[in-house]
């Protein structure tokens, strides 16, 4: 047992939770010796933010007053100071503020309070050197671009073009839209006009649904008016951005507008480019016949807009179930734009279209002419993985060349991995077991915690591989195969990670925890370790699905790295086991492996009992409330209503009675039932049909769903890890 989870038995869950996520109890290991906290400012603070009533910043008020001589009273003002001005409230926040005391290590954050609450209220007298500190810190403070930009807005009415001079050295670290936009205002305050046209520009074109963006249009307006003929008219590509961005926000009525409205103001390629993107509008909000229509009747000149609208009739012809009219146009793409993105495109969308349905005449000349012919292209690596496990499902000559190529051409792909493991089979096949051993033997440095790992494992234990001396020529070769190198986590903390973890504590401690991420993840951006900044802010999560997440993002490889390449801890936050009893004893009532159904949750919700699918699904296991029904029964729930899934036990109970049903179904076939779970059962039922598969690992591959066929590697990849981390615990 961890001295974290010795903890949590013995103090309170509330109290216990509140102590780690303020920072306040530490634990052995990273966070160094246990430490108890003198009272609890967090829960104060965060009450008070979330309802800023009198009572309640009285309550922080008296604990400073009552605090006054020590960190945590300087905290506490520091809390108000920041409460006060997120509300508006600046002549509060800056008297809050001025009273902080003995908060060096964070200085930059009552600097930076403290001088925007002054220039909101217009006060600009000497912002610079109440900013100092956010320029001063010995670490990079995550508050210094933004306190450039403050130190220009003061400088807007009294020096703007020295607002502008500074904001110009620094554009490339500003953060955007702000950068701009405050650039723009200094320079309208300077009489500088042109320039500040095309600052407002930006932001009005690239960022089209946000405030600044209603801001920089009014102030175009104005501007137009103002300057006449001196007005500099916006670069028709920078105007094409805005139109762009609403489709990919998908305003698409919005942007089909946007599009419409560009075709009068701009020439050549954009103008031609906003003609096709209106038939896109009408394609994406689902009038395809509409689109087709309009997308035949324009005529182009020979270009990439050309090439853009033979792509989208290729889609409309798709998506209304034409292949004729599909190939049709890509054969139009091959001839007359061979080079274009769009043909690769259309290469790709027209073969995946042929796999879904099992087409592999079809398909596979496609995605052969698409690794062919564009290398380059991230895409390559998926097309060229398609052609050769087809070869090695129907065993032709070339398979075993076109799996080294494969390993050769794309190592760091996710499919490198698959292409390993199936050399290492091929081999077997031909009877050269030493290859394979070889193969096999490889996966630990590389691909430790995958998939296809499992199965190497498992190879390695058969007699014949075992026993096979391993073969120095396929060494040789995977010796000069560049697989990606997992980095294990640091087993020391560097001086910055050190005072970043240190800075970050004390903002949590002050009930600001949003600040306190923020200089987390600045840090596992600038000058820190990512994996321990990852997981101090992970051990502070709220709950393990949030954990979890952090974890994810801040420390994104932990899959390639073995497990003693990392604390426990580390991989405790990654593969967490909450509700272990009611998992246990779910899965023991259906005679189910309770790693494997672990496994399964954390890709399912990531053990966030609240958890809502897009599908209507519900908590832990994801359960639809009308299958939930149908099997609440059959567990002994008599009562049964959708908020009865978001309950950790009963959503267990009946996930489980289905899963095993399936199981059932499926001859006790984990990989079946599993993509059967993700994709129904009918679809996993013909993806069965299409072969003789001599293995589950050639049914996985073989899946033409990529989120299923990921679905069912995850999770028993998940059961894996699960099983090694917590079976000697049992």
């Amino acid at each position: 047992m961890t001295i974290r989870t010795c903890l949590a038995t013995t103090i309170p869950a509330p109290w216990f939770r509140v102590l780690c996520a303020t920072g306040l109890l530490a634990c052995v290991g990273l966070w160094g010796a246990v430490a108890v906290a003198p009272a609890d400012l967090a829960s104060l603070v965060r009450a008070y933010r979330d309802s800023p009533t009198p009572a309640r910043r009285a309550a922080v008020q008296s604990y400073a007053a009552a605090h006054s001589k020590d960190t945590s009273g300087a905290l506490a003002q520091l809390a108000l100071g920041v409460v006060a001005y997120e509300h508006k409230d600046y002549p509060a926040a800056i008297a809050a503020l001025r009273k902080v005391q003995k908060l060096s290590q964070i200085a930059d954050y009552t600097a930076w309070y403290l001088a925007a609450s002054r220039v909101e209220l217009n006060d600009a007298a000497g912002i610079a050197n109440d900013l100092a500190p956010t320029h001063t810190t010995p670490l990079l403070s995550p508050l210094s671009a933004q306190a450039w930009l403050l130190e220009a807005r003061a400088l807007e009415t009294t020096q703007p073009a020295e607002g502008a001079r500074i904001l110009r050295e620094l554009y490339a670290d500003l953060p955007q839209p702000e950068g701009d936009l405050t650039l723009a205002d200094c320079y309208r305050a300077a009489n500088n006009l042109v320039p500040a046209a095309e600052s407002y520009q930006r932001v009005y074109y690239q960022y089209p649904t946000s405030d600044a963006a209603t801001r920089a249009g009014a102030a175009l307006l104005a501007l137009k008016d103002a300057m006449g003929d001196g007005y500099p008219p916006p670069p028709a590509r920078l105007m094409l951005r805005r139109p762009d961005r609403l489709l990919e926000l998908r305003e698409y009525a919005l942007a089909r507008s946007e599009y419409r409205s560009l075709v009068d103001r701009v020439a050549g390629l954009e103008r031609d480019q906003a003609r096709v993107r209106i038939g896109e509008a009408d394609f994406l909000k689902g009038s395809a016949k509409v689109a087709c229509s309009y997308l035949r009747g324009l005529d182009l000149a020979q270009s990439e807009a050309d090439a853009e609208r033979l792509y989208d009739l290729g889609e409309c012809a798709r998506r209304q179930g034409d292949d004729g009219e599909m190939m049709f146009s890509l054969d139009r793409l091959d001839r007359q734009y061979p080079k274009s993105p769009w043909r690769l495109k259309s290469l790709v969308s027209a073969a995946n279209r042929f796999l879904v349905v099992n087409r592999p005449d079809d398909y596979l000349p496609l995605y052969r002419a698409a690794y062919q012919d564009f290398p380059a292209d991230p895409a390559a690596a998926l097309c060229h993985w398609k052609v050769t496990f087809h070869a090695y499902m129907r065993g032709d000559a070339d398979a075993g060349g076109l799996l080294r190529e494969h390993l050769r051409n794309y190592p760091a792909h996710a499919t490198a991995g698959a292409a390993l493991y199936f050399l290492g089979r091929r081999a077997e096949q031909e009877s050269d077991f030493a290859a394979a051993r070889t193969c096999y033997q490889r996966f630990p440095q590389a691909f430790e915690n995958h998939y296809y790992a499992i199965l190497a494992r498992a190879r390695l234990r058969s007699p014949q591989i075992a026993g096979a001396a391993p073969s120095a020529e396929t060494a040789r070769f995977l010796a000069a195969v560049t697989f990606p190198q997992p980095r294990p986590v640091p087993a020391q903390t560097a001086s910055a990670t050190t005072a970043r973890i240190e800075r970050s504590r004390l903002l949590r401690t002050a009930g600001l925890a949003d600040l306190a991420d923020s200089e987390l993840r600045f840090g596992a951006r600038t000058d820190g370790q990512p994996p321990l900044l990852a997981m101090e802010m992970a051990g502070a999560a709220a709950a393990p699905h949030q954990a979890m997440r952090i974890m994810k993002s801040l420390a994104p490889e932990y899959l390639n790295l073995a497990l003693d390449q990392a604390p426990r801890r580390f991989w405790e936050l990654l593969f967490p086991l909450p509700y272990r009893a009611d998992v246990v004893r779910a899965a023991s009532e259906k005679n189910l492996d309770p790693y494997l159904l672990a496994g399964l949750i954390r890709q399912e919700s990531e053990f966030d009992p609240q958890a809502r699918s897009r599908a209507n699904a519900f908590g832990l296991t994801q359960v639809r409330p009308a299958t939930g029904r149908l099997f609440a029964r059959q567990v002994g729930i008599k009562r049964f209503s959708s908020r009865l899934l978001f309950q950790p036990a009963a959503n267990l109970k009946i996930g489980v009675s289905i899963f095993s049903a399936m199981l059932d179904k499926n001859g006790g076939n984990l990989e079946q039932t599993l993509a059967a779970y993700n994709a129904g059962p009918n679809r996993a039922a013909e993806w069965r049909a299409w072969n003789t598969y001599r293995e589950p690992a050639e049914f996985v591959e073989s899946i033409p769903f990529t989120e299923t066929r990921d679905y069912v590697q995850a999770v028993l990849r998940n059961a894996d890890i699960y099983r090694r981390l917590y079976a000697a615990l049992q």
